[in-house]
């Protein structure tokens, strides 16, 4: 699947690294990031921030964890999409010029690498004019450090403004839109949607099973799954949400598949999505969102959960 109408050609599920240095530690992220690979997986997502929120981390330890793994497949690069992102990291704030320059030099030092295919402004962050941001990225990609840009948690309106500014000046334009979006946050379709459609970028959509609940694991409000995410994920747990994990049980149960695969191919097959992001902490928890990508729901189905969904 190609990214918007870049040269990026991606594996349908994009690997997401958040978990590398907080949930995962070095050598379990390893083994996620090499059983991806060897089931064809390409497309890697993680940012500057991740994951300076867990204790005894400062920032960065995503990215020097899949630097390293880099590393460790002796210099092949060409065969792996790395997308990072900028502008969340408290130690590296906002989307200004410098620190978009600043931080893209931390991140490839990280990563052990000379370029970044895919370079998110992480959030819309209001501190410059999108004109210095935009100019920042472009210096980037014309300097070779940067192939592609996109934008994470953007309005339909800034990104309707980006577009414009990148179009009227010539500077480099976002290919891709990452932004909150699975069966049980829908907002995106009415939102931001049309525009993207129109513009033909491509959406990575994060938290794709929302932040677990869609694995099924969350039945009740006593759920411990032992995970950080664990308060989210319930927040999900009410009729509507009850629904739709009774849809995903009855068409699991038809595919002998897991939830997760079926949520995730729900997405997939959602107009502009390229490949939803999903994370792994162990190649167990992987293997049930690589079956996502073989995963075809007849019509009948996706018309089901779009209405336990509605």
């Amino acid at each position: 699947m190609k990214i918007g109408d870049s040269e990026l050609d991606v594996y349908g599920l994009n690997l997401g690294g958040n978990v590398f240095g907080w949930t995962a530690d070095e050598q379990q992220s390893f083994a996620v990031l090499d059983a991806y690979a060897a089931a064809g997986g390409n497309f890697i997502d993680t940012a500057d921030s991740y994951f300076h929120r867990a204790p005894g981390n400062s920032g960065g330890e995503s990215e020097t964890i899949i630097g390293n793994w880099l590393a460790k497949r002796g210099g092949r690069r060409d065969d792996v999409v790395i997308a990072t992102k900028v502008g969340s990291w408290p130690a590296r704030p906002g989307v200004s010029a410098k620190n978009i320059r600043e931080a893209a030099d931390d991140s490839l030092r990280r990563l052990q690498t000379d370029h970044i295919d895919l370079y998110y402004a992480h959030r819309d962050v209001a501190d410059v004019p999108l004109e210095e941001t935009l100019g920042a990225f472009d210096e980037l990609v014309r300097a070779g450090k940067v192939r592609y840009i996109g934008a994470s948690n953007y309005t339909a309106e800034r990104l309707a403004e980006a577009l414009s500014i990148s179009d009227r000046e010539g500077l480099a334009r976002y290919v891709a839109l990452q932004p909150h979006y699975n069966l049980v946050e829908r907002a995106y379709e009415t939102d931001v949607l049309p525009l993207v459609q129109r513009e033909g970028l491509s959406t990575l959509p994060y938290f794709a099973l929302a932040k677990g609940f869609l694995t099924g694991k969350y039945r009740s409000r006593e759920t411990d799954s032992g995970s950080p995410r664990n308060e989210g994920a319930i927040a999900y747990l009410d009729h509507r949400g009850e629904r739709v994990l009774e849809v995903l049980d009855d068409i699991s149960a038809a595919h002998k598949t897991s939830l997760a695969s079926v949520a995730l191919a729900w997405l997939a097959s959602r107009p502009t999505v390229a490949a939803p992001i999903a994370s792994a902490r162990n190649a167990e928890q992987l293997a049930d969102l690589l079956a996502s990508v073989e995963l075809t729901l007849t019509d009948a189905e996706i018309a089901s959960l779009d209405e336990a969904s509605s």
